[in-house]
Formats: structure tokens, sequence, C-alpha cells
């Protein structure tokens, strides 16, 4: 899974919400064929690696996929039955911050009826809206 190899902060602030529309990451630029995010959130390590394994073993031996986020944001959890108080638990594990508008995944090498269906198979299993777009 993916994980940042250093971190200038353990332990980030959290936030309420993710607010705005992606301004980066927003066209496809190394496929043909890319997933873009419909709505905000924030994505696991876990389900960045589900996703690329779904997309994977649809296309088997054909096609190249990029994975356009990373999950740098550190997600803390305080250990089960712990009562209130006695500071902040310990990271979790990392999440990647979608914002509306950024493609995450972009697959080129294969016909778009394969890139449709391996992203859709994706999708399934990241935790925002996505769309399938083409360059």
């Amino acid at each position: 899974m993916l994980a940042p190899k250093k971190v200038k902060h353990r332990k980030w602030h959290r936030t309420d919400q993710i607010k705005g529309k992606a301004t980066r990451m927003i066209k496809v630029s190394f496929g043909s064929f890319g997933l873009k995010a419909q709505t905000a959130g924030l994505v696991s390590s876990r389900q960045i690696e589900a996703a690329r394994r779904s997309m994977t073993r649809y296309i088997q031996r054909g096609g190249k996929i990029w994975i356009r986020i990373f999950p740098d944001r550190p997600i803390t959890k305080k250990g089960s039955e712990m009562p209130m108080g006695k500071g902040k638990g310990a990271v979790d594990h990392y999440a990647a911050v979608v914002r509306p508008g950024t493609v995450m995944f972009e697959m080129d090498g294969v016909n778009e009826k394969i890139a449709k269906e391996a992203m859709e198979l994706a999708a399934y299993k990241l935790p925002v809206k996505c769309k399938f777009i083409i360059k």
C-alpha cells in the first residue's frame, strides 16, 4: 500500500470538510482514459490499492495504469474502549484528499469499452462518486 516515506509532521489537525473544486490534476495527462471524482472525500491507501487491483485484473496483461493521487494525510485513531481525553490517537493510516474534478486514475493501451468497464469496477471501491472521461 502507498504511504509516505517521511513526513514533516506526524499528526495533522482534523478538518471539518473539504472545500472547493480541484484546480490541479483536472485533465487526463498520461493516458487516454481517466476516472474523475465528482464529489469530495478522503481516499485511503487501501481503497486506492483495491481500485488499482480491480483495474489491473480486468485488463489482464494489456494496457498501462497511472495513479494520480497519493495518500499523504495521516489519519489518527484511538484504541478501542479508550476513555475520553488522554491525547490524540496514534496514526492509523494515510489518505489522499480528493476534491471534485480530480483525475484519480488514468489508463492507456486498451480499447474504450475495456477501459470503461475496468474504471467502473474501480469506482465501486472508492468512497467518492466518479465518472469515466476520455482525453
